[in-house]
């Protein structure tokens, strides 16, 4: 599927502060239920970091958003940016999305060291984003 194809939403790139200031709302408090060892909250956080993440560089970059019911989409829009590293975050945020319908909808919950992994590759990405929009 090519961005072409996807559901996006037209934005204005001045508002890809506002997706980070998500994001960093939701990081900060990944980090502390990961502390507290609550990894199930830790992982449903770091899934909206990374998403969060997503949408700020795509709307910084691109002036556009995903809003596909498949959240996978949005890895195809990263993967699509003129930036460093896009190839390689769009497949880390594969990897934390994939992780979504595991800690928000099945009935097992995460293990310490699932938890520690989705945290991990949710800080590479929403560093990267940080850096790339000069926060």
């Amino acid at each position: 599927m090519t961005a072409r194809d996807m559901k996006v939403r037209q934005e204005d790139k001045s508002t890809g502060s506002n997706y980070l200031k998500k994001a960093a709302d939701n990081y900060d408090q990944m980090l502390i239920a990961f502390n507290a060892s609550n990894w199930n909250a830790a992982a449903t956080l770091a899934v909206q970091c990374a998403i969060s993440s997503a949408d700020a560089i795509c709307v910084h970059e691109k002036g556009i958003r995903s809003i596909s019911q498949d959240h996978f989409d949005v890895c195809d829009l990263v993967a699509g940016l003129h930036l460093e590293g896009a190839g390689e975050k769009s497949r880390q945020l594969r990897k934390v999305i994939a992780r979504k319908n595991l800690v928000q909808y099945e009935c097992r919950s995460m293990h310490k060291d699932e938890a520690g992994d989705v945290v991990k590759i949710t800080t590479r990405i929403y560093q990267w984003v940080r850096e790339a929009l000069g926060s």
